[in-house]
């Protein structure tokens, strides 16, 4: 019996020692405001922010693709840096014209925002994780048609923050890395740049089987509208080459953005 209880107290102690300590999530909205300050104050002063977008993807992928990648990334990213954490992701961003609609306007589930709304809307969650006391702010951009709005933004704020020892940056490396390394490596083992494509084609179809296969309809892998490339070949092994080049040059380029200051 005396066995029993003290088995049963040391359980009851295992317990609350597990819930005094520090969280285990790296994103910002599972957080209370004081496990966030806490852990800012303990050196975890680097936040990412995640930018994807929704847009259309073919006939075989979701529509929150860019959002849906960006965030996993970001948390490897971040467990791989050490003193980061990750914002919530920024899933309005500009996709086109709605009158006439243009680009990926053009199918049903894409919605855009004016380019200064976008800018804006950085720069204000920038403003925020400053008062919050993170000291260096990280875009991460997962969709081509803003990255030249994230570089912009950046520019400025570091230009006003130059002697409050904060700072912005846009990594492009982590574009670059699945726009054009990753395709490379793919060209590197013998798929054609026509089948690997620039658009949920065999590369972009790869990575989110990778990364959540959950928003690939295996059942529709087909060439045509909305699709640049050929997804028929589509495996996340070939994707994992993707999501470890990424996370590694972007965790490289981090490391370099933040010592530069």
């Amino acid at each position: 019996m005396l066995r029993t209880w003290l088995l049963l107290l040391a359980m009851v102690i295992g317990i609350a020692a597990a819930r005094a300590q520090a969280p285990a999530s790296v994103f910002l909205e599972e957080l209370t405001w004081t496990e966030l300050r806490d852990l800012v104050k303990s050196g975890k002063t680097t936040i990412i922010v995640p930018i994807g977008g929704t847009e259309q993807n073919g006939p075989h992928m979701a529509l929150g693709k860019h959002n849906r990648r960006v965030i996993v990334l970001s948390e490897r990213i971040a467990r791989a840096l050490g003193n980061a954490l990750v914002a919530p992701v920024i899933a309005y961003v500009p996709e086109g014209g709605i009158s006439p609609p243009t680009e990926h306007m053009r199918f049903p589930g894409t919605i855009t925002v004016p380019e200064d709304a976008f800018e804006k809307i950085l720069e204000s969650a920038a403003r925020s994780f400053k008062l919050a006391g993170f000291r260096d702010i990280v875009f991460l951009g997962d969709h081509g048609g803003y990255q030249r709005a994230d570089k912009a933004v950046a520019r400025r704020l570091d230009r006003e923050w130059a002697s409050a020892g904060v700072r912005a940056h846009a990594i492009e490396e982590y574009y670059r890395a699945s726009e054009a390394e990753f395709p490379q490596l793919l060209e590197s083992k013998g798929y054609p740049e026509a089948e690997i494509g620039t658009h949920a084609g065999l590369a972009d179809t790869s990575l989110m089987l990778a990364v959540d296969p959950h928003l690939v309809r295996t059942n529709r892998l087909q060439p045509g509208m909305g699709v640049h490339g050929d997804p028929r070949r589509s495996n996340p092994q070939l994707g994992q080459l993707g999501v470890d080049r990424i996370v590694t040059r972007t965790v490289e380029a981090i490391r370099k953005a933040v010592a530069r200051q």
